[in-house]
């Protein structure tokens, strides 16, 4: 294997300045190129990184110097650049969510299996510190039995947002508003920490925005395969603004994260339960700061280390698929008025 793997970005968006933030100063990787529509776009970051632009997708796919493909379209469209990458041998990294749809899902997973590439979702949050430590006291059965979780993003977004791109708020190319756009990262974590979902109960609107088609406003009651009950808001009707946070509760302890960062620790033993080096768990309070594209670059560290040593990511397309399933469940419900079970 050569001595970095190149990744090229398909897509200029607003999350463009992340990924490549997220890549630069790696040791196993490097930015290769990136496809843009925009020729616009493309000369601009070509300049400012030195780095070759292209606004044909096959010329894209034939520079060899490109391993891994990171779609940053709009969400619909990310089986469709994916699994044409797959099959010329680049292994696939999209943003959240995965797709908008589980057949166009379990079409990229299976391309991706039978090309015998990598394919990860962009859940960067699963790399938080504060995450971490949740996910380690969990596996030691620190919190006893869980009995509640809940994912709430009260989030604003404004109607100029919803205007300033002929994707945004439709069903075809966001898939869906609040839910699967905003709060689609907390309910990864809720699933990531509580475990799967056998049924949910959903109610969606339209309150604050207009020349939408899809809900600002989302609420959803849970029961998880494990007993334990939970809570989904999606939010961006919420002016000016507020929180994303999650809640998880035990017999012998809970947490509540807010703003990915942990304001509440507690179990009945009164220790504080963080992750120690070398000792695994220690009764230290954890400083829980993730600095700018710090989680991103994690993620990515953990997707290259994947490929090198031919293991699974962290987050796999199947992973990345659970977290869809259940928005969409949310939907349905939503529609029927009943209960659906996933």
């Amino acid at each position: 294997m050569k001595k970095k793997l190149g990744i090229g970005i398909v897509g200029s968006g607003s999350i463009l300045e992340t990924h490549i933030n997220s890549i630069q100063n790696m040791p196993d990787a490097e930015l290769a190129a990136i496809f843009t529509r925009s020729r616009e776009n493309g000369e601009k970051i070509s300049g400012q990184y030195n780095i070759p632009y292209y606004n044909d997708y096959q010329d894209f796919l034939h520079d060899h110097h490109i391993d891994i493909v990171t779609i940053i379209t709009p969400s619909g469209t990310h089986s469709d650049f994916g699994i044409l990458a797959a099959k010329k041998g680049k292994h696939v990294i999209v943003e959240k969510p995965i797709e908008i749809n589980l057949a166009k899902t379990d079409e990229l997973i299976r391309v991706c299996k039978e090309s015998n590439v990598k394919l990860s979702c962009i859940f960067q949050h699963r790399f938080d510190d504060g995450i971490n430590d949740i996910k380690l006291a969990l596996s030691k059965g620190l919190f006893g039995q869980l009995n509640f979780g809940a994912a709430r993003t009260t989030w604003y977004r404004s109607q100029e947002y919803y205007d300033s791109g002929a994707w945004r708020g439709t069903w075809e190319l966001d898939g869906g508003g609040a839910l699967m756009n905003q709060s689609i990262h907390y309910i990864d974590l809720l699933l990531y920490l509580m475990g799967p979902v056998e049924e949910v109960f959903g109610y969606c609107a339209t309150r604050g925005h207009e020349r939408i088609e899809v809900e600002d406003i989302s609420v959803a009651s849970l029961k998880f395969k494990s007993g334990a009950l939970g809570l989904i808001e999606g939010n961006t009707a919420a002016y000016p603004g507020y929180s994303a946070s999650l809640e998880i509760f035990g017999n012998n302890g809970s947490v509540v994260i807010k703003n990915d960062q942990v304001e509440e620790w507690n179990f009945r033993d009164g220790k504080t339960y963080t992750k120690a080096k070398n000792e695994g768990i220690a009764s230290s309070p954890s400083t829980n700061k993730i600095t700018n594209y710090q989680s991103h670059k994690r993620q990515y560290h953990d997707i290259i280390n994947a490929i090198i040593n031919v293991r699974e990511p962290l987050v796999t397309g199947e992973e990345a698929r659970n977290s869809l399933e259940l928005v969409l469940a949310i939907y349905e419900s939503a529609k029927i008025g009943k209960p659906v079970k996933l």
